[in-house]
């Protein structure tokens, strides 16, 4: 009997992937070229014995460029479309039926719920409209005091080392810009936790390897993950991050009750002093202000608080890092450029008596456009995964309803169709007259359409805040070299091996 129903199950999961890859769907997605598969299995063994470094390489350039514009990929009963050609990123970006991202996302929930990152449909479109107003202007202005102090704090720490110092870029920076998120978004300073600071990132880093290790094995992206070494490992993990968050919101929210929300309508005028409750501490407005004050008004719960302060706090801070990572690395490797970043920076911090403002900030034109190219050719978010709600026509090809998509955007931002000579570093591309000429879907560091980065302008202004100082007080020099670089697969594009620059004091005249 035993044997019979697992006879069963077993006809009736080949007569189900027999339809998913040979039915109306599956004959959609066939005519899409791609590597050869197995039955049933299709390139699940392929991606598992690739790795962390050749799968990146595999996904991200060999493949879209061996099968250009538009290629696939199969496990089991899911297909997996990747694009690159601006036309398709266009059709799937600009489209608000598209707006769901792919199911993999999933995998994310148990760290950061359904907060804007992952939520869909009219949760989504809910929280967005709560969260907008966050990133207006007047508020960013507070914002931008904190991103410019912790951008001193950075350029101080290299400085009270004294002397030349290599640094290996990516934890330097990372470190900075975490805290930089933890007090724009929590009001909390991380400053004197090292170590928490460290087992959070730690955490991250290892959370991010986890859902890659899942994202090849179909198997574990249910309950069965939870109960592997590497799901308790997790869960671990988990209680480390959101202890913390949980912690912050509620001492939040208490004194949020004891003043009956007055601090917040005092912070929107300007800043406050209450020695019984923060000492001589000026207290600033924070995201989990504006969320506690929203909460009241949208009845959002602890957890929905929490989801969102999670995201922002992953997204705001490790994507800015490695902007700002990539960004310092060019410069460093053309001196030329950076000396005209230079001149740009030494001449608004004169006109400032050697201050920076949200005003002077967006007077680093030049800057900007260092940034912009630097995110050009090293995109934080290298890739963005959609689901079609709908039978989609992209340019070649349909694909059905329910299809997962994978955005090149990596591969976007070097096609030498839209970019001349796309592997050189040339800030002058983002002139205004040569932006007017170009495709709008063939830059997308922010992505783009209904669903691109509410923070875009945050960290635009951070990765200024944090660079600018850096400029100002040295000189870069590069150990290593950007064409040496190997990347490893995850979330954000990030190197498999520390990356180091000198910092080269420069002498100020008294």
């Amino acid at each position: 009997m035993f044997v019979t129903i697992l006879l069963l199950i077993f006809i009736a999961f080949l007569v189900f992937n027999c339809y998913v890859q040979y039915g109306p769907n599956g004959q959609l997605i066939n005519k899409i070229p791609g590597p050869c598969c197995y039955p049933i299995i299709g390139n699940t063994i392929k991606l598992i014995n690739l790795g962390v470094l050749r799968i990146w390489k595999y996904i991200i350039c060999t493949s879209s460029d061996k099968y250009y514009p538009i290629w696939k990929l199969r496990s089991f009963f899911e297909s997996l479309v990747i694009i690159r050609h601006p036309d398709d990123m266009e059709t799937i970006l600009n489209n608000t039926k598209h707006i769901n991202k792919s199911k993999l996302y999933d995998i994310l929930h148990p760290w950061l719920g359904t907060g804007l990152l992952t939520s869909t449909d009219s949760k989504w479109h809910t929280r967005r409209k709560i969260l907008t107003p966050t990133f207006h202007f007047n508020i960013l202005q507070q914002f931008v005091e904190i991103l410019i102090k912790e951008g001193e704090c950075m350029t101080n720490s290299l400085k009270n080392t004294g002397g030349t110092i290599t640094k290996d870029l990516e934890p330097f920076i990372t470190e900075h810009t975490l805290n930089a998120i933890c007090e724009t978004a929590m009001g909390t300073s991380l400053q004197r936790t090292g170590l928490f600071q460290q087992k959070y990132r730690e955490a991250i880093h290892q959370i991010m390897e986890t859902l890659l290790y899942r994202a090849v094995r179909v198997w574990l992206h249910g309950w069965i993950f939870w109960l592997t070494p590497l799901g308790r490992k997790q869960i671990k993990l988990l209680k480390v991050m959101h202890g913390f968050t949980e912690k912050v919101i509620a001492e939040r929210k208490d004194y949020y009750k004891r003043t009956n929300g007055q601090y917040l309508k005092n912070l929107n005028k300007d800043t406050i002093e209450d020695e019984a409750e923060i000492g001589v501490r000026k207290k600033r407005l924070a995201m989990l202000d504006l969320l506690i004050q929203t909460a009241q008004e949208n009845h959002l719960s602890d957890l929905d608080i929490r989801e969102e302060v999670d995201t922002f706090m992953f997204e705001g801070h490790d994507t800015t890092a490695m902007g700002i990572t990539y960004t310092l690395a060019l410069l460093a490797e053309h001196k030329d450029i950076q000396d005209g970043v230079r001149k740009e920076i030494d001449a608004i911090m004169e006109e400032n008596q050697g201050k920076l403002t949200i005003l002077s900030l967006q007077k680093l034109q030049y800057l900007d456009r260092c940034i912009k190219e630097a995110l050009r050719l090293y995109p934080s978010v290298f890739t963005i995964m959609r689901t079609t709600s709908e039978e989609t026509l992209l340019q070649s090809y349909v694909i059905p309803a329910g299809t997962m998509v994978l955005l090149n955007i990596y591969a976007t931002h070097r096609d030498p169709s839209f970019w001349t000579n796309p592997e050189i570093f040339n800030p002058d591309r983002f002139l205004p007259e040569i932006i007017r000429n170009r495709h709008p879907y063939s830059y997308l560091p922010f992505s783009a359409g209904p669903r691109n980065c509410i923070g875009q302008r945050f960290a635009m202004l951070e990765l200024k805040a944090m660079i600018a100082p850096l400029i100002h007080n040295f000189y870069l020099e590069p150990v290593d070299y950007l064409k040496n670089i190997e990347f490893k697969a995850d979330m954000i594009l990030r190197p498999l091996k520390p990356h180091r620059i000198k910092f080269v004091p420069i002498a100020k005249s008294i």
